[in-house]
């Protein structure tokens, strides 16, 4: 069982990761966070000591929460069914959401990059980690002759994220499916699935 602080704690970063991704870091204040949880100022830093510290912790779940989910989704009795159940999986979680409020990631990336420097690092590790898990199911499905093997695995998972995100990022902005069903079809395209 959880203690209240605890569960405080995990109230503060579930209604923050929201908001940031809604409306981004910079343009959530500190009273945004406050009307949202309904905390007061010093129950907010008593949790977490700046609106940065804030933010790092909740890249940090999502990162955790992000992998799992790609652990999860890369299941599959062959790589190819890894892979196409992955691409399913993507499109029906951004579907559930709406298409509303999109990748944490690629929101902070666009947001953060040129300004934090440490924001930007967390981020390119999250999409390193991802792009690596690609690259082992793409490398054993080029073995198995799966997918094209005339561009090494890392590129085809670089192109793969790169396509996923972009499509996110456009569904996000037309509130519909079909920029993110094309980026996965091309994906299969260019894959050879």
């Amino acid at each position: 069982m959880i203690s209240k602080g605890e569960a405080t704690r995990d109230r503060i970063l579930e209604t923050a990761a929201e908001i940031f991704n809604r409306k981004g870091f910079g343009a959530t204040s500190i009273n945004d966070l406050l009307g949202a949880t309904g905390l007061k100022k010093g129950s907010l830093y008593f949790h977490f000591s700046s609106k940065e510290a804030l933010g790092f912790a909740i890249l940090e779940k999502a990162r955790v929460d992000f992998l799992a989910f790609i652990d999860a989704a890369l299941t599959g009795a062959t790589p190819e069914k890894q892979l196409d159940n992955f691409f399913s999986k993507v499109m029906k979680t951004h579907k559930r959401t709406g298409f509303v409020g999109g990748c944490i990631f690629g929101n902070t990336a666009l947001e953060m990059g040129d300004k934090e420097s440490s924001f930007a690092a967390v981020i390119e590790k999250v999409f390193e980690e991802w792009i690596e898990r690609l690259r082992t199911v793409i490398a054993a499905a080029q073995n198995l002759g799966e997918v094209r093997s005339s561009l090494p695995a890392d590129v085809l998972a670089g192109h793969v994220v790169a396509a996923i995100e972009g499509g996110i990022m456009m569904a996000r902005l037309k509130k519909n499916e079909k920029p993110l069903s094309d980026a996965l079809t091309g994906i299969h395209d260019l894959l050879r699935l």
